[in-house]
């Protein structure tokens, strides 16, 4: 069964560019996992055996040779990064990714559990995708898509 995740934490970015990871997440993320570009400019975490499934089906999509398709995979993939939790709890994030999603040092963060996924938040950012999508993120509207 691959991990699930929830919840939503606030932490802060160090100056040496490391977060802690909500203890609530640590034993699902295990000792070794993925980083990487998330939608909407959000940091991206995955555990290994998430990613190598994303991998396995982008692989073997038809779809993944064609121009799209080829597109993603020149995004996702590069940007992507092991990352490994200190004795701390704390993981180190790529200069690469923290520049992609606006980190800055000591900055705050908001850190979402979404199912198969970790999200890393600026603030600032999460607030305003929050207030640009209101109509789209109304409970009431996902409720009834999915039949809840």
């Amino acid at each position: 069964m691959s991990a699930r995740f929830r919840g939503e934490y606030r932490h802060t970015i160090d100056k040496k560019g490391r977060m802690s990871i909500p203890a609530k997440f640590r034993e699902e993320l295990g000792e070794k996992f993925i980083f990487a570009k998330g939608a909407d400019g959000c940091l991206a975490i995955y555990t290994m055996a998430e990613w190598e499934r994303m991998e396995d089906l982008l692989q073997d999509n038809n779809d993944f040779n064609k121009a799209v398709g080829r597109a993603f995979a020149r995004q996702i993939f590069p940007s992507a990064s092991d990352g490994e939790l200190d004795a701390m709890g704390r993981v180190l994030i790529p200069a690469n990714l923290r520049e992609y999603a606006g980190f800055v040092d000591r900055m705050e963060v908001v850190i979402l559990g979404v199912a198969n996924r970790i999200e890393v938040w600026t603030a600032d950012r999460w607030q305003a995708y929050c207030e640009e999508n209101a109509e789209t993120m109304d409970i009431n509207n996902g409720m009834e898509i999915f039949g809840f």
